[in-house]
């Protein structure tokens, strides 16, 4: 069967193989032909308009941003960076120090410049984004949402109310390619950014080391603080408050997302990260910012082995 985008961009005929998707609705195709690859990315519900902006607005920075090859409604044709996932390749301490360092560095950069046009993550719009948390992941502790969302808005506006840096918002070892062929802030290849805002510059960092998928070695999450920080000349304290305060916004959020995604979207395998979601909050909240919120978040059930039962099988079967 023919494609007429394809064939207008000139890969009609290619070999296809299909690559792991993510939470969205997302496909993505990797296509052959002579000799070279691109990646097609079919996204019906999506702004691919956004990404392809972005993408491009990235790659204007130095940063490596998947080039737009072609461009239809709802579809992109991309440039292949390859399978170098970061989490893939951290196999040792060494290489995983040097990889997060890159990483790092990407992040740097990128904050170099203010944020293009996009809506902005205000402490407004943060703090209501924990409610998924009360929705989906523990409704039996709804009461406590709306006390919750105003200490959060007031954490966040004293702690990180900027917006003023482009956050990617799903800034982890999953989404981000070693690309040793490059340079400097360009040897980390970004994958995901469709969804991104203007926010406060700890946003993407605290996504980086309080990641869902995997555990970090000791010491890495402290060296890409400090790499950060030396590189930026940022004060230390106020910078750790901010990576505290939006780190529980987003791992306060990502229960709920993670508990959304396996009742709608039949995606049960999210819920055995929730424990260690969990724990990354646990560690936030020990930072006497969020001392008001740990105390609200007291109502939050922590993710025992029947609420996981729970959440992986939401409409159980008499």
């Amino acid at each position: 069967m023919t494609d007429p985008f394809l064939d207008a961009a000139g890969w009609g005929g290619a070999k296809t193989a299909a690559l792991a998707g993510d939470a969205s609705a997302r496909r993505y195709t990797r296509l052959s032909c002579n000799g070279a690859t691109a990646i097609l990315m079919d996204d019906p519900d999506g702004d691919v308009a956004l990404f392809a902006r972005l993408s491009r607005h990235l790659c204007g920075l130095g940063l490596s941003a998947p080039r737009i090859l072609a461009e239809a409604p709802g579809r992109l044709l991309l440039e292949d960076l390859g399978d170098g996932l970061i989490a893939r390749l951290a196999t040792d301490p060494e290489t995983e120090a040097q990889l997060y360092r890159a990483a790092v560095d990407a992040l740097t950069e990128l904050h170099r410049h203010p944020a293009p046009p996009l809506l902005q993550a205000t402490p407004q719009r943060l703090a209501q984004m924990t409610d998924l948390a009360f929705d989906c992941y523990a409704p039996d502790a709804a009461a406590a949402k709306p006390a919750v969302i105003t200490a959060f808005e007031e954490a966040l506006s004293t702690h990180a109310p900027g917006t003023d840096v482009m956050v990617l918002r799903d800034y982890h070892a999953e989404n981000i390619l070693w690309l040793p062929e490059r340079s400097g802030p360009a040897r980390a290849g970004l994958l995901d950014f469709q969804d991104a805002l203007a926010g406060h510059r700890a946003y993407d960092l605290v996504s980086l080391i309080e990641d869902a998928r995997r555990d970090l070695r000791p010491g890495i999450a402290e060296l890409s603080i400090r790499h950060y920080l030396d590189a930026t000349g940022l004060d230390d304290a106020p910078f750790r408050a901010a990576l505290a305060v939006l780190g529980a916004q987003r791992n306060l959020r990502i229960l709920g997302v993670f508990a959304r995604l396996a009742a709608s979207r039949g995606k049960p395998g999210y819920i055995d990260l929730v424990p260690r979601v969990w724990g990354h909050l646990q560690t936030d909240l020990r930072h006497p910012a969020l001392r008001d919120i740990a105390r609200l978040l007291g109502a939050l059930p922590e993710p025992d082995a029947s609420r996981l039962n729970r959440l992986k099988h939401p409409c159980p079967t008499p």
